[in-house]
């Protein structure tokens, strides 16, 4: 029997970074994308939060969340392999038998990319945000500032999309909380690290075989990507409406 490596050796193998200590799972434009996302939802509570002066920038931010999206959703398609929907989603006798098996301390359940659970909060976290933009797009604090597409609905249908914009942000935080809780919990008791993961792209070779990995990022057919979402954001601020003052409040 070999002997077992001493810890000089583990750490030197581990700092050439040899294909056999790590392999490349998570793409550089998925990590861009999902630090941007986390980043521009936090800026987008923080500027709602201060007030009128912020408010162009909680605008900006709503249009650069929509590029954003359309990223991600076309990523989804022609992106690398664990990049794309593909290869995470599953049905729902998967996601049972994973969520009974999750528990087991001693199961880790490596995925190499999302696990069941964690593509759930992918899908969940994606439409969220999507609909916040989109009633975003119609909403009114009866003051000052309209979405560009306000003048489009009466000003009845522009206070209740302006009621679920409210809303679906409290399900946006409940779901940001449950994933942090998510990844406490595969860090703590699993002893899965996910976000160094996701900063650098690699997870140990023993969890990732080797067909499994993707050679590179694919930085090309994200360049054409983004120039498409860049596209999108722009046909949707051409295409708003001359802007239009609110309408009065109902409470005045």
């Amino acid at each position: 029997m070999a002997n077992a490596p001493s810890v000089t050796d583990s750490t030197a193998s581990h700092f050439t970074a040899s294909d056999s200590a790590t392999r490349l799972v998570w793409d550089l434009p998925t990590r861009v994308f999902h630090w941007l996302f986390v980043l521009t939802i936090c800026a987008q509570y923080t500027t709602a939060k201060l007030g009128t002066t912020w408010m162009p920038w909680h605008f900006r931010l709503g249009f650069f969340m929509i590029g954003l999206l359309t990223f991600r959703i076309i990523w989804g398609f022609v992106g690398p392999k664990h990049a794309r929907f593909s290869s995470f989603l599953k049905g729902p006798g998967t996601v049972l038998a994973y969520l009974k098996q999750v528990h087991k301390v001693k199961d880790a359940l490596h995925s190499v990319g999302h696990n069941p659970l964690g593509a759930l909060m992918v899908i969940a976290m994606l439409a969220l945000v999507a609909a916040q933009v989109t009633t975003g797009l119609f909403s009114t604090d009866d003051i000052a500032f309209t979405g560009p597409y306000y003048p489009t609905v009466s000003n009845d249908l522009a206070e209740r999309i302006t009621g679920w914009h409210h809303m679906i942000f409290n399900f946006i935080i409940a779901a940001a909380v449950l994933h942090i809780a998510a990844i406490a919990f595969y860090t703590f008791v699993k002893r899965q690290r996910l976000v160094p993961a996701m900063v650098h792209g690699h997870k140990p070779a023993e969890h990732v075989p080797a067909q499994e990995s993707i050679p590179h990022s694919y930085l090309g057919r994200a360049l054409i990507v983004i120039l498409i979402a860049v596209g999108a954001v722009y046909l949707v601020q051409r295409e708003a409406p001359p802007p239009a003052a609110p309408a009065e409040s109902n409470y005045n």
